[in-house]
């Protein structure tokens, strides 16, 4: 699906990287495929020596052939990029955007280019294993369709939605989640110093029950609902436990929390601030 196509990447970050190594290492396109371009040279550099690109700290060099062209970068920096590669993207190219509330239509107008891909992943990721939501603007044909895939692909699981307003919901409840596990797994490695374990044996106690859980629900074709009931005994300690997390209003939380997320998603897409007199 790949054969052939160069791929520039605007923004040599963390999840271009990501993106590069699972394309590059994953044998997907060769090396001599990539473009990465950026401001720091050192960066730049670091890329070639590791997966050996080509690279430039010019965008317009970088974007000029490229059959795809993914925007990497931060999101207060889409606009002046933007100014830059306006109409100097390929008529025939696709852009694929990775950048957090950007919504397709602005991209549309500040690029003067139609075919784009908007997508949504998350940290995992960086390891293979991520979860990336996608969409496409109207003007994305098939075969570009199935290139964005293939690349999204290679960074973990992905899927594809066909309503952009998704990708803000996506953004609340899975390119958000690795914090909201983070915060959890953080919150019981304290727990069991405060129980008194060392901190290395409650940090090893609980990444391993949070793995072997995942996998083990990954694998068990049942109501999450089920599987907590198969490790929760009447009156026994798990019970006991769970009173108090629903006591605690854990579940109300968690949902208001990821609601949250999903507004300020929704705001920034649309160019709000967000203003702190209305909380």
């Amino acid at each position: 699906m790949l054969q052939n196509v160069r791929i520039a990447f605007v923004g040599p970050g963390a999840m271009a990287e990501a993106m590069i190594r699972g394309v590059v290492v994953g044998e997907l396109v060769s090396s001599d495929q990539v473009l990465a371009a950026g401001p720091r040279a050192a960066r730049l550099e670091e890329l070639r020596g590791k997966y050996g690109i080509q690279i430039f700290t010019d965008n317009i060099r970088a974007v000029e052939n490229a059959d795809v062209v993914v925007l990497s970068i931060k999101p207060q920096m889409l606009n002046p990029v933007m100014q830059g590669l306006k109409g100097r993207i390929r008529p025939n190219a696709l852009v694929l955007s990775v950048i957090a509330g950007a919504r397709i239509q602005a991209m549309e107008n500040g690029l003067n280019h139609h075919a784009i891909v908007r997508s949504m992943p998350n940290t995992p990721a960086m390891i293979g294993q991520g979860m990336t939501v996608w969409t496409a603007a109207p003007s994305v044909t098939a075969e570009q369709r199935a290139q964005a895939q293939t690349i999204l692909g290679a960074l973990g699981q992905e899927i594809f939605v066909e309503e952009e307003d998704y990708l803000d919901m996506a953004t609340a409840l899975s390119g958000n989640g690795p914090a909201y596990v983070f915060l959890f797994m953080e919150a019981m490695v304290d727990a069991g110093v405060h129980l008194g374990f060392p901190r290395y044996i409650a940090e090893k106690l609980v990444m391993q029950t949070m793995k072997g859980s995942v996998e083990y629900a990954a694998q068990t074709p049942q109501h999450l609902a089920r599987l907590r009931n198969q490790v929760t005994s009447p009156g026994g300690t798990s019970a006991e436990a769970l009173y108090y997390l629903d006591k605690a209003g854990f579940r109300t939380a968690l949902s208001r929390a990821i609601w949250a997320a999903y507004q300020r998603s929704s705001q920034l897409g649309r160019g709000k601030k967000r203003n702190v007199q209305d909380e």
